[in-house]
C-alpha cells in the first residue's frame, strides 16, 4: 500500500498597513488594539510611534483630495502622535478590516475594534481609532508611504 500525501497548501503571506489613529493613541488604546491583532494570529513585522507629516497624509489620502472630509481628516491625523504597525499573515488585509469593524463606531459590530473602543462623534467619523489597508496594491503604497525601505 502507498502512503498517498496532500499536496502543502502554499500559505500566500500578505502585509497590510495599520494605522492607529491619534484618537486611539490619545486614549491608551494602542497596546489592546495589537493585542487583538496579534491574538487574531498576526505578526507585527514594524511598529514605529511617530508624527504624521503633512506630506505622508497629502500622499496617503491623495484619492480624496478635493473630497469634502479631506481636510478635516488630514487635520486630525496632523492632532497628534499615530502608531503606525505592518501587520503580516495569512490574509491580513481582510483579516484586519473585520477586526476593525464598520468605518463609523456606532454601527460597528460588537467585538470588533471600533464597535468595542470606538465613540460616536457625531460626524467625525475619521476618528474611527484605526486605518487598515483595502487591498493588496494599496497595501504596497502604503507600507512604502510609512515605512520606506521595509
Amino acid at each position: 500500500m502507498t502512503d498517498v500525501v496532500a499536496p502543502a497548501l502554499e500559505e500566500t503571506i500578505e502585509r497590510t498597513l495599520i494605522v492607529v489613529k491619534p484618537d486611539g493613541v490619545r486614549r491608551g488604546l494602542s497596546g489592546e488594539i495589537l493585542r487583538r491583532v496579534e491574538a487574531k494570529g498576526y505578526t507585527l513585522a514594524a511598529v514605529r510611534l511617530m508624527d504624521a507629516t503633512p506630506e505622508l497624509l497629502a500622499a496617503h489620502y491623495a484619492e480624496h483630495e478635493g473630497k469634502p472630509f479631506y481636510d478635516p481628516l488630514v487635520d486630525f491625523m496632523l492632532s497628534g502622535p499615530v502608531l503606525g504597525v505592518v501587520a503580516e499573515g495569512q490574509g491580513v488585509i481582510e483579516g484586519f478590516r473585520s477586526l476593525a469593524g464598520a468605518t463609523n463606531p456606532t454601527s460597528a459590530a460588537p467585538g470588533t475594534i471600533r464597535g468595542d473602543l470606538g465613540r460616536d462623534w457625531g460626524l467625525r467619523v475619521q476618528q474611527n481609532l484605526v486605518h487598515g489597508s483595502d487591498s493588496p496594491e494599496s497595501a504596497a503604497r502604503e507600507i512604502a508611504l510609512w515605512f520606506p525601505g521595509l
